[in-house]
Formats: C-alpha cells, structure tokens, sequence
C-alpha cells in the first residue's frame, strides 16, 4: 500500500514541475503551446473562409468555450488526471498478475516489438474506436448524457466547441480509454503524438469552416509523406536520398493524397458537414440517440449504421429539445448531474 501511495503522490510532484516546464519552455513536444498553436490555427480559418457567413467571429459563448478548452485539456488532464494515470496502470496491472498467478500483461505485450509506425497506428485506431463506442454510452446512459448535455448545449458551432464539455467525461473517456492503451503498450509519449493528432482533427469538425475532401485528403497525404521522407517512426524507405528526390516523393504523397484519399475522405474521417448533425437539436428521422458518433473517424459510423447527413446542415439550429433552459455559466454547468 504505501507503495501505490508514494506512486501517487510522485504523480501529482511530477506533474506540478511538468505544469511549469509547460509554461516556461516551449518546444515542439509542449502540449500546452500545441493548443494554442492549434486553435489559433482554426480562429484564423474561421475568420477567413467562414462557413456560416453570418455568424460572429466572436460568437455566443466564445469565451466560455475558450476557458473549458484550458480547463479541461490542459489544467484537469495534465495535472489531475495523469497524475494519477500511473498508479491506476499499476493498480490494474497488478490486479491482473494476483489474478492469473503471475501473469504480467505489459511485460509480455507483442507490441513492444513492433516497429514504431505500427505502434502509432494501431494506437490510434484502437482509441478512436474506443471512443465511439465510449461516445454512444454518452448518448444511451441517462445519467452519462446529463453530463454530455454540457457539450450539446452549444448553440452556435466553433473549433473551441470542441472542449466544451463536463470534467465527468474526461473521467469516463480516460479510464475506458487509455487504461487498455496502456496495458497495450501504448506510452504516455505515444499517446501524446496520437491527442495532437485528434486534438486538430477535433478542432477541424467543430470549426466554422467547410474545405473540399482534396484538400484535406492533400494535407493527410503532406503529413503521410513527411513521415515517409524524414525517417520518422522507424520509416527508412528513403533513406540516403538526395534532399530534391525527398522534396519530390512529398509532393508525390500530396498529389497522390489528394486525388486517391479526396473522393473518399467523407467516408474514412470526421468533417464539420457531418458533425454538425451530431449537435442537430431535431436529430435525423430514425436516430433517436443520435448519429455521427465518431470523434475522428467516420468510418465507425458507416460501419455500424449510424451516419446522417440528409442535406447541407450549414444553418440548422443546435442543442438539444431544452437548451434555452440550461445553464449557461460555467459553475452551473459543473454541477449539472451531481445534484
């Protein structure tokens, strides 16, 4: 016991030092600074090629929005509940090993073996997907959904909707979520690069934006090609290659992108066009819960019968039957099915 409580007092000194490294350091692996980089990304698309024309830069509960973006992604997540990620890891891990006389399921992972590009991939795939079906028990469970209401309360769609939600979900989507990554092998470092990853994607679907699947097919292909290039991940396909052929096989992977992932990319990732259905305060005929669970991709949907998009959703109002009622302030909020 005293070991699990020194773990988890570590946890919480860790992160305290990792807080203000955070703060003082930017660099290419600092959370902190990727979501501002990243939001501000998408404020200035928004600002730009808007899809609902009319709509505030600023609009209704911007600043709201903006404040959970913080207090959910980087103050809850970093500091509270990683802190404690560890000893939970432990904890189960060595539940396991008392259950089945010994057996250590981390030690024996096959993935620890696997090339690196493997890893991030299947990591990916296996969370996005635990996510869906995490998303639909926010929608099916009474009591889950009284939390997941604070998220559909948003009335006017924006990227920084994206992390509006109640500090509950952070509890249920983590532990479903990154327990079985972690017992998978998947490091806190590994899980880092797959959350920056849907971290923008997520930004993506909320934005007030509408970007052809070329486009978006292009820049998955630019991402798949600077991985190809730069030896990322344990890729050496084109290692010893002159700086001009690498230049070249990255415009290859745009195009090739572009033109093969384009056509398709409705059907493989999320977009704003099709979340928006997912915040339709009159949801689509036949889908009493919901539709368009997938968080990144959209491929779950299409699979499992659960996608909608009957029209151009651009102007259709949000929220759910009741949302005029619902508090609007964060505090209020915070308390909505605790009471």
């Amino acid at each position: 016991m005293e070991h699990y409580i020194d773990l988890f007092f570590k946890g919480y000194s860790n992160f305290a030092g990792h807080l203000w490294h955070e703060l003082t350091h930017p660099h290419w692996k600092n959370y902190f600074y990727w979501l501002l980089l990243v939001s501000l990304f998408f404020f200035v698309l928004e600002v730009v090629v808007p899809w609902r024309k009319k709509q505030a830069i600023l609009r209704k509960d911007f600043w709201l929005d903006a404040f959970y973006m913080f207090f959910n992604f980087f103050l809850f997540w970093l500091i509270i509940y990683n802190a404690a990620s560890d000893l939970i890891v432990n904890l189960l891990n060595d539940g396991i090993k008392a259950l089945s006389g010994g057996f250590d399921l981390q030690a024996v992972n096959p993935m620890r073996s696997w090339p690196y590009w493997a890893i991030i991939l299947i990591g990916f795939l296996a969370r996005d997907f635990i996510q869906w079906w995490v998303h639909r028990l926010l929608h099916r469970v009474p009591w889950l959904w009284k939390f997941h209401k604070v998220h559909h309360s948003v009335e006017q769609m924006g990227f920084a909707a994206h992390l509006r939600y109640h500090w509950m979900e952070t509890i249920v989507y983590r532990s479903m979520e990154y327990l079985p990554l972690a017992l998978m092998g998947i490091g806190l470092y590994d899980f880092f690069i797959i959350h920056i990853f849907t971290l923008s994607w997520g930004h993506y679907n909320h934005s007030n934006i509408s970007i052809d699947g070329r486009i978006t097919g292009g820049v998955l292909g630019g991402l798949i090609g600077i991985v190809l290039t730069q030896g990322i991940w344990d890729i050496t396909l084109f290692e010893g290659y002159s700086t001009t052929s690498l230049w070249l096989v990255w415009l290859g992977s745009v195009v090739a992108g572009s033109l093969i992932l384009g056509p398709i990319m409705k059907y493989i990732f999320n977009s704003p066009e099709m979340h928006i259905w997912h915040h339709a305060h009159d949801l689509p005929q036949g889908h009493k819960y919901g539709v368009n669970y997938g968080l990144t991709l959209a491929c779950w949907d299409y699979l499992f019968k659960t996608a909608a998009v009957p029209h151009n959703g651009r102007d259709i109002r949000l929220g759910f039957p009741g949302v005029e009622k619902f508090p609007d302030s964060f505090k209020d909020q915070t308390l909505i099915g605790l009471k």
